[in-house]
């Protein structure tokens, strides 16, 4: 028997959606009234086909177990935790590089002034949460050492926690986590999906803190070296699986749980427009989702001629459409732009 996959599909949003679920036409996403389908996709490695949710009874009986099994996790509630309250989609996680050698913003905010100063702007404009980097992980740039990566951060880590603005923690080091977590850091944003520092794992179980699971291919100096897959969305799924299974061994709970497909993080532009296009496959696992759409070459590719140096325009049409597929965080630079993109958008869903 092939192995399938589930990706909900043909999304409604807003007032109509909610319409839809209380007459039963639809199904909620994440227990969510506001956004819900009516179709679902099942994915082999050979195949795809789409159905309507009333069509499900037709299948086999080992089939409909399998997409009932994911239907069950599509539509699981997810635990809010710090700033992050997933009634509402999507939220915002604001970055705040400390960088000399970001991708698009090294340089602008590593100082205490600046770098205080943008995060308390951030949360103004709408961000839930901060992401606070030390290291560059753009594509070509190679490891630092730690007690660099500390010294950047340190000082502004505290004058923000005493601002109490609630932060995450962008680093593939154990030690830098730990020194985050006992500073007040809420979360951990681990680019390399767990898989740089042997030592990650304990210390996440150590503390109970929430998690992000970021796949990427290779590493930095070389993820962008011509990445291959056999089939990047479903390579990617199944990565992500056995990824669940392993921590989850180790006494990891459940709840600390967020997987972002880390796009372009090893994967070149046909990768990520299926990554973003078939984004809602990953709801059959059960946990949030989180993107990094902002500001990414993706947008350069696809606009061409047309492109700019803060690809806002890029960032928030990507935004739009991923919150249309139940995306739960979405990684920002330009909060506000994003924020009022959205609310636009759903002010004219529900008017």
């Amino acid at each position: 028997m092939p192995r399938y996959y589930t990706r909900a599909c043909n999304f409604y949003y807003g007032n109509s959606s909610i319409k839809l679920v209380n007459k039963k036409k639809t199904l909620p996403l994440c227990q969510k009234k506001e956004i819900s389908f009516d179709q679902i996709e099942i994915l082999t490695r050979k195949s795809k086909r789409r159905i309507f949710i009333n069509q499900i009874k037709n299948l086999s009986e080992s089939l409909r177990k399998k997409i009932s099994l994911d239907l069950k996790k599509i539509k699981s509630k997810k635990k809010n935790f710090s700033n992050f309250n997933f009634k509402k989609s999507p939220n915002l996680l604001g970055i705040l590089n400390l960088t000399p050698d970001s991708f698009s913003d090294g340089g602008k905010f590593n100082t205490k002034k600046r770098g205080v100063y943008h995060a308390v702007n951030l949360m103004k404009s709408g961000a839930d949460l901060i992401d606070v980097g030390g290291e560059s992980t753009r594509p070509g740039s190679k490891a630092i050492s730690e007690s660099l990566e500390w010294k950047r951060i340190n000082k502004i880590l505290k004058l923000l926690i005493k601002k109490k603005i609630p932060l995450s923690l962008d680093t593939r080091k154990s030690n830098i986590m730990e020194k985050g977590i006992n500073h007040g850091v809420y979360l951990i944003n681990d680019v390399s999906g767990l898989d740089f520092d042997v030592n990650t794992i304990s210390i996440l179980k150590k503390y109970n803190v929430p998690f992000v699971i970021q796949h990427t291919k290779g590493l930095p100096e070389n993820m962008q070296k011509k990445p291959s897959y056999k089939n990047a969305l479903l390579d990617i799924y199944d990565f992500f699986e056995d990824k669940i299974k392993f921590v989850r061994s180790k006494g990891i709970k459940h709840n600390n749980i967020i997987l972002d497909p880390g796009i372009g993080f090893g994967k070149n532009l046909k990768h990520n427009m299926s990554l973003i296009h078939n984004i809602s496959v990953f709801h059959s696992l059960g946990f949030p989702i989180l993107v990094g759409n902002s500001r990414k070459k993706f947008i350069k590719d696809l606009s061409e001629k047309n492109d700019s140096k803060s690809r806002i325009g890029g960032t928030i049409s990507s935004s739009i459409y991923l919150m249309m597929q139940g995306v739960q965080i979405l990684r920002i630079h330009d909060v506000n732009e994003v924020t009022q993109g959205l609310k636009i958008f759903k002010k004219i869903v529900n008017n």
